[in-house]
């Protein structure tokens, strides 16, 4: 049986930031996942450090938008209609979350966090090795029209005005000089610059995760659910072996609650599962930055792997099988805005985004359990907090002053 100071269930970006910062507090930790280090949710996102991500993703309120979305033929939202029932509850709580009073509550809560999110990858990647990866030249939100631009931006630049966030408004000309080619289908656009970009956020969590093995840590192998406490220990069993532990830290992303559940835990939690497919440019066509298409829900943004396109939400079990209905809708949306050659891999990637109807993750303990800690439900922006969030978590499993209020992410504010 071997034993540490702390396990670690999960090697996404968020598990192995946390690792690290603990490893950096002299603890000795064990990190446990089934697959190698940033293969699961980490691996297909759009790769941004959201500086602006104040603003959460809100159930919409329009009549027209509801219309839309009941049709069931949208690019940013697609549904299986069998599963609703099962989520129904989680989106009456997103709606309540909605409200003025909720974003107004949630943009006071994240942007402490927020604002420290690019320094704490910068900390990491420099020791890790991983600074080629990140590029600080900003992202871009486009807007194909005037109207959906007044729409879609008043609360949030009012928020980044109220907490001194940088932006550019520019218009038709000045994101052709920005993105030479882009085509030009943008009314307008807001460049945050102040947002950094990585060309490959699974390399990003792989150099962190080998960071993690050069100071010291162990990785290795195995199912996070066969966690168990034994006397005043936790236990976990991998590679045929077993280790035991005072303190688990539960970072597995979507499949956090698998684990939770049956230690009593009912938190509100949802899975977004989401999409991505990589393309050759056609020519020399590039971009420097990602872009956001605001009205059809996608982002294209330069990888490593080629041009990544990252689909919009959609509801359904978590295991269901992949139905990438959405790539297809996007495909010609985002061949419009720039020259898209053939694709790279056969079949859309597909993962999952862990999320609470509240948008905010959990950090800190577990209210039930002596040494269960808790870090997962990141939603849109697991890669953006992660290494913010482990820093977080280890100060409090250690009992340093946190650098950040760690009140708003505390398990109790829900029930389960």
């Amino acid at each position: 049986m071997e034993k540490f100071d702390t396990i670690v269930l999960g090697a996404g970006i968020v598990g192995v930031s946390a690792a690290i910062h603990l490893l950096k507090r002299n603890r000795s930790v064990l990190l446990v996942d089934k697959a190698p280090a940033g293969e699961g949710t980490s691996y297909g996102n759009a790769g941004v450090i959201e500086r602006e991500g104040f603003y959460p993703i809100v159930f919409p309120r329009q009549v027209g938008e509801l219309v839309g979305i009941a049709r069931n033929n949208q690019t940013r939202l697609h549904y299986n209609p069998r599963f609703l029932p099962k989520v129904a509850s989680w989106l009456l709580q997103l709606r309540a979350a909605s409200s003025e009073a909720g974003i107004a509550a949630y943009a006071e809560a994240m942007n402490p966090i927020l604002s420290h999110a690019a320094a704490e990858h910068g900390a990491l990647a420099g020791k890790g090795r991983a600074v080629e990866f990140y590029r600080g030249t900003g992202w871009l939100r486009g807007y194909r029209t005037a109207q959906s631009f007044d729409a879609g931006t008043k609360r949030q630049l009012a928020l980044a005005d109220h907490f001194g966030v940088r932006y550019q408004v520019l218009g038709a000309h000045e994101i052709s000089d920005l993105e030479p080619d882009l085509a030009p289908v943008f009314e307008r656009a807001i460049l945050w610059p102040d947002s950094v970009s990585v060309s490959s956020p699974g390399g990003v969590t792989k150099a962190f995760a080998r960071l993690f093995e050069l100071m010291g840590g162990t990785f290795a192998q195995g199912d996070g659910r066969s966690l168990r406490r034994e006397g005043d220990l936790w236990t976990v069993d991998y590679s045929g072996l077993s280790a035991q532990a005072p303190d688990v830290v539960v970072a597995m992303g979507p499949w956090s609650m698998d684990l939770l559940r049956p230690l009593g835990y009912r938190f509100p939690f949802a899975v977004k599962r989401g999409y991505h497919l990589h393309f050759k440019p056609r020519g020399d066509a590039a971009l420097d930055r990602p872009v956001v298409d605001v009205d059809h829900g996608y982002v294209l943004t330069p990888m490593r792997q080629g041009y990544r396109i990252t689909s919009g939400i959609e509801f359904d079990d978590r295991d269901a099988p992949p139905t990438p209905v959405q790539i297809d809708r996007i495909l010609p949306q985002a061949r419009a805005i720039f020259p898209l050659g053939e694709p790279i891999e056969r079949e859309p990637w597909m993962g999952a985004r862990p999320c609470f109807p509240d948008s905010m993750p959990i950090v800190g303990p577990a209210p039930r359990h002596p040494g269960l800690w808790l870090d997962f439900g990141h939603g849109h922006l697991g890669f953006t907090l992660g290494p913010a969030t482990g820093r977080l978590l280890a100060e409090l499993i250690t009992r340093e002053m946190p650098f950040v209020d760690p009140d708003p992410f505390r398990a109790t504010r829900f029930r389960g």
